[in-house]
């Protein structure tokens, strides 16, 4: 019980960073059909930003407050990641939106080999500590324990959640970006501009993962320009367990999957002495892929794509 406990714990956290990156994802696809396969590459730009920002940090002001110099980071990651996001849709996606679905998808893939290999000479390929900045003294729950970090974290994801929803459901933006993904040419007979709104899209997934950049890299402790490849992967597949193109179905399958995933993991490490449990973690998020598509292809709670003329 109390291991369950501790991976119980764990897995939220986990699933809360997975949960960010997967609406990135399942945003761009209802919108445009696009599986932004350099998305996970956005969450190691923003930490690799965050990164920087603290190093000047600690070089200029070294007696700065924690948490502040974190905030900046954040925000300074968020302002990179969205700028980044912004361009590569312009540059490398708008020209192929009438496009076969496989030429935006190699664009895609060629997008995250470009942006794994600019972020290898910028900030080059060893693996780098990320500073730990908040108390690193943990809080006891019954038998388990979660830093001041991991408390960070699922604040930050519900409060980031919650203002997404607000966005997408109370705010004029968020009805256009609805209108835009049933039916463009009726939204833009509306007064809606579907460039300006796909555009937003992209800046506000850029948004979402470099904030799961920051949280993963504070979480773990170390960044490297190939970070973004398996959180990417597995946001991918959290947002097809959950049902592309729905946002609550990315957070419930982001969520589901981190748990999963760090459950699976903790058991089989204390059934084989802690040997194994981490070597195998990453398989659960594949098994987990591999049985939604066998046993139900739309995901937990279906998708959400309209059928476009």
């Amino acid at each position: 019980m109390d291991t369950l406990l501790q991976q119980i714990i764990n897995g939220l956290v986990l699933g809360s960073m997975y949960a960010l990156v997967a609406l990135g994802y399942t945003m761009v696809y209802g919108i445009i059909n696009l599986i932004n396969f350099a998305h996970g590459e956005i969450l190691m730009i923003g930490a690799m930003t965050s990164w920087t920002i603290i190093g000047w940090f600690q070089e200029t002001t070294p007696n700065a407050p924690g948490w502040l110099v974190l905030l900046v980071s954040l925000i300074c990651s968020c302002v990179v990641c969205g700028a980044i996001n912004f361009a590569v849709e312009k540059i490398a996606y708008r020209p192929l939106r009438g496009a076969p679905k496989l030429a935006p998808l190699i664009t895609a893939i060629g997008v995250s080999i470009l942006l794994q290999s600019l972020a290898m000479i910028i900030w080059k390929p060893n693996y780098k500590p990320y500073p730990t900045l908040l108390a690193s003294t943990p809080v006891q729950i019954g038998a388990a324990v979660i830093t001041p970090t991991q408390i960070m974290i699922l604040v930050v994801t519900a409060l980031s959640l919650t203002a997404l929803m607000y966005l997408v459901h109370k705010t004029r933006l968020g009805r256009a970006m609805r209108a835009t993904a049933e039916n463009p040419r009726v939204a833009s007979l509306m007064g809606v501009k579907p460039d300006m709104v796909i555009s937003a899209t992209f800046i506000i997934g850029a948004v979402l993962a470099a904030i799961a950049g920051v949280m993963w890299a504070s979480n773990y402790g170390t960044i490297q320009h190939t970070m973004g490849f398996l959180p990417g992967l597995k946001a991918f597949t959290a947002a097809v367990f959950g049902g592309i193109g729905n946002l609550q179905g990315a957070v419930v399958g982001g969520i589901l999957l981190g748990l999963i995933e760090s459950i699976g993991s903790g058991y089989i490490g204390e059934l084989t002495g802690g040997v194994l449990g981490s070597q195998y973690s990453d398989i659960f998020a594949f098994i987990v892929l591999i049985g939604v598509l066998t046993l139900r292809p739309s995901g937990l709670l279906g998708e959400q794509t309209a059928e476009r003329s």
